[in-house]
């Protein structure tokens, strides 16, 4: 619901020992690796953990070697955060996250718009994991009750490839792949849908916050919706914002029910606006859009609470937007959708979408 500055490129930053943080996200005492101002660009590389963990040997060379990739095709970056940064998996989150990127002017109370201009694959392949009885059937997989995590091996197919008979052609949509079962040369292939799992800002007070759980300063929502074009708008907890992204995915399906999903390291073009507090009569939660859809979002620990959560975004946004409440909650019944984003992640995530064509004669556009 807000109109796209234009955007004021200002370098890149990498992924970097210094530049990430492992499982942890920054709270009010971290300092800033790089400062913006509001209205500014920046590209920002991203590192995935799926290959770094201590159950996959903190080694990503001879990890994914296992997995038939070379060395060669290994990130560095990658391979200095396995070696470089501080990192606990007994008390500490998987997600490595690069920043923080402190926003001049950004207040707390403001809110920080985080736009996607564009993301790269960093790689052409990435990994799916189940591990240690998680996920969304944790007493069924991994099979047999296993404690050893369960990494299959998704690839990107090469542009223009066609596959066997009845496959994409060049027209459509780059898809990404992997095999049937162990040692079956057949593939299903699927539809890439770029995007970062984690975008937020810094947690108020001394104590960074774990990487898994999401929250009101975002962090892991994993919303496969917030792709190129895609808008996070994010309630600023400490002045500067200390901005954050990581947990990049390749594709994600809705619910992302193993754990994880086509996990793989992206380079993010990123847009940083700042909406001041003053204008928005009632303070407002997390949520985000895209050119098309308005996309309330809802976080609970129990689904049912995260799908209510969801639901009064979505009634407020609506309000914002000039629809009487109970307008709001019949025309949501009627058509608004809600879909679950994961159910994996400690704190349960639910998100509507909302049609701005259905909106026109109230959002004037």
């Amino acid at each position: 619901m807000t109109a796209a500055p234009q955007a004021r490129a200002v370098g890149r930053l990498a992924a970097a020992p210094d530049t990430v943080l492992w499982g942890r996200l920054p709270c009010a005492d971290d300092r800033p690796v790089v400062t913006i101002d509001a209205g500014d660009s920046l590209w920002i590389d991203t590192v995935s953990h799926e290959g770094i963990l201590e159950d996959q040997g903190r080694d990503p060379v001879a990890f994914f070697a296992c997995h038939g990739i070379a060395a060669a095709d290994v990130l560095a970056d990658a391979v200095r955060v396995a070696a470089e940064v501080e990192h606990d998996p007994d008390v500490d989150g998987p997600h490595v996250v690069t920043g923080p990127v402190r926003v001049r002017g950004a207040r707390v109370g403001d809110i920080l718009s985080v736009t996607v201009l564009d993301l790269e694959m960093r790689a052409g392949y990435g990994i799916v994991s189940n591990r240690h009885g998680r996920g969304a059937l944790p007493a069924e997989f991994p099979r047999g009750g296993s404690l050893d995590p369960v990494s299959i091996l998704c690839t990107v197919d090469p542009a223009g490839s066609s596959g066997p008979a009845g496959a994409p052609g060049a027209s459509e949509p780059r898809r990404g792949s992997m095999p049937a079962g162990p040692g079956d040369h057949r593939r299903v292939r699927f539809p890439l849908r770029p995007f970062l799992g984690t975008m937020g800002v810094a947690v108020a007070g001394h104590e960074r916050a774990h990487s898994v759980p999401p929250g009101p300063h975002g962090g892991n929502i994993d919303i496969s919706l917030l792709g190129v074009g895609s808008t996070l708008h994010i309630p600023v907890q400490v002045d500067g914002a200390l901005a954050y992204v990581g947990d990049p995915h390749y594709a994600q399906g809705d619910g992302e029910v193993a754990l994880t999903a086509f996990e793989a390291p992206l380079r993010a073009h990123l847009r940083f606006d700042v909406i001041p507090r003053e204008a928005f009569v009632v303070p407002r939660t997390l949520w985000a859009e895209t050119s098309e859809l308005l996309v309330p979002i809802g976080l609970d620990a129990d689904l049912g609470e995260a799908m209510r959560a969801a639901t009064r975004a979505a009634v407020n946004l609506l309000a914002d937007a000039g629809m009487d409440p109970s307008y709001a909650y019949a025309y949501l019944s009627a058509a608004g959708d809600f879909a679950v984003s994961q159910v994996v992640d400690r704190v349960c995530g639910v998100h509507g979408t909302i049609r701005k064509a259905d909106l026109v004669e109230l959002l004037q556009i």
